[in-house]
């Protein structure tokens, strides 16, 4: 009883009928359904076009080869609305994700299990084995490798870790394969659609909602970036940009063709476009060029319960709220509080008697060593950044300074 096999010992194996033992030709594809958790093989594919219902058929095996025999001649549509996938068209050589692993990999072969329910698709195989298995190379290679003393390298990733990447025009099937991708972290999902070709690129991006799609054009490098933007929309890319921090829309569009620009600023909000453009005009090597607008401010005569009203309806990012800014009525800063102070303190009490008025502050003209000083002489996660008249203009985080510092050497 066959238990388990690989897609390459079978494509252009014969199917038999099993009681006249006629050919009916030779295994070109394989049709499986993902519906099942494990994909189930439906249909198989013979060269020439037929296509057969996979429950007629049995497999027999006789030493190394496989033999397919047909019970009774029955067919199987496969349709664009059913969720079937060619294995060959959409698997064999090409792409596909590596959930575990968080990269894109090449599918050399793939491996089946066979069980009293059917034929189902249990695993991919990545590794050199797999490609030298597809040639008919495995047994010489692995003669070579012993004389090393060395396995020759095979990598099996399971069907749960494996994403695949069709760019079909069915948006709904490929939203369902991006939905496990946005469950990975925005770093890792940068990586993995810089790696992909050009066109999947875009189907995978632009599948992503708007603020997924934020967070992972916020961690791609600046090439891509401007890549991703170029063949988009300008009312798509807009919306995308809308949910990223100014500081790197800026810098987004210090890179970006300016006629590209013109047009971005045009169709995004008034207050965004503002801030973004402020941000532009500061000189490279200075503290605003680094500097980010997002953050949360709050009025001296508040209240602690106030300030968690604030933070509940502006829902900022955890790298944002550092430190809550105390301003007066002319927006000049007063003090800070911290998110522990807020934590502990009486919800009725006035926020001016827990804050802290002895702040770090930095002028937003101020040059970069100055800042970079500061940071590392006072160990802060963040600076308070001022204009000359002492009113809040932004904040400068740490890590952005690390991210800064990097990119320049």
């Amino acid at each position: 009883m066959i238990s388990k096999f690989y897609f390459s010992r079978i494509i252009g194996r014969p199917v038999y009928q099993s009681k006249q033992g006629h050919r009916l030709g030779r295994i070109a594809d394989l049709y499986v359904d993902t519906n099942y958790k494990q994909p189930k093989v439906t249909a198989i594919k013979l060269r020439g076009g037929v296509t057969l219902d996979s429950t007629t058929i049995r497999i027999k095996q006789n030493g190394s080869k496989y033999y397919f025999l047909c019970n009774s001649l029955i067919g199987k549509e496969i349709t664009d609305e059913g969720n079937y996938l060619s294995l060959v068209e959409t698997m064999l050589d090409k792409q596909i994700i590596d959930l575990d692993g968080r990269k894109v990999v090449r599918v050399n072969d793939l491996r089946f299990a066979v069980v009293p329910e059917g034929l189902f698709l249990i695993a991919v195989d990545i590794g050199l084995e797999g490609l030298m298995r597809r040639l008919d190379m495995a047994k010489p290679m692995k003669k070579v490798f012993q004389m090393f003393h060395r396995n020759l390298p095979g990598r099996l990733i399971l069907w749960d870790d494996v994403q695949t990447m069709e760019s079909g025009e069915n948006g709904l099937k490929l939203a369902a394969q991006v939905k496990k991708i946005s469950m990975l972290h925005p770093s890792d999902v940068a990586d993995i659609i810089e790696d992909l070709d050009k066109d999947k690129q875009m189907s995978m991006f632009i599948a992503l909602d708007e603020e997924k799609a934020a967070d992972v054009l916020e961690e791609m490098e600046p090439e891509s970036q401007v890549k991703l933007i170029d063949n988009l929309s300008i009312t798509k890319a807009a919306g995308v940009l809308e949910k990223m921090p100014s500081d790197e829309v800026a810098d987004i569009f210090g890179v970006l063709d300016q006629d590209i620009v013109q047009n971005l600023l045009k169709v995004m909000t008034k207050e965004t476009s503002e801030e973004v453009q402020e941000l532009m005009e500061y000189p490279d090597n200075t503290v605003g060029s680094l500097m980010s607008t997002d953050l949360v401010s709050i009025d001296e005569k508040m209240t602690v319960e106030d300030c968690f009203v604030r933070l509940r309806s502006e829902k900022p990012e955890m790298d944002t709220v550092f430190f809550l800014y105390v301003v007066n009525m002319a927006n000049q800063l007063i003090g800070t509080v911290s998110l522990r102070d807020l934590t502990v303190a009486e919800p009725a009490l006035p926020i001016h008697e827990i804050m802290n008025t002895d702040v770090h502050t930095i002028c937003d003209h101020d040059s970069l060593p100055d800042l970079i000083q500061m940071i590392s002489k006072y160990n802060l996660p963040a600076v308070a950044v001022v204009d000359d008249d002492h009113k809040l203009s932004g904040t400068v985080i740490a890590s952005d300074v690390l991210y800064y510092l990097l990119h320049k050497h």
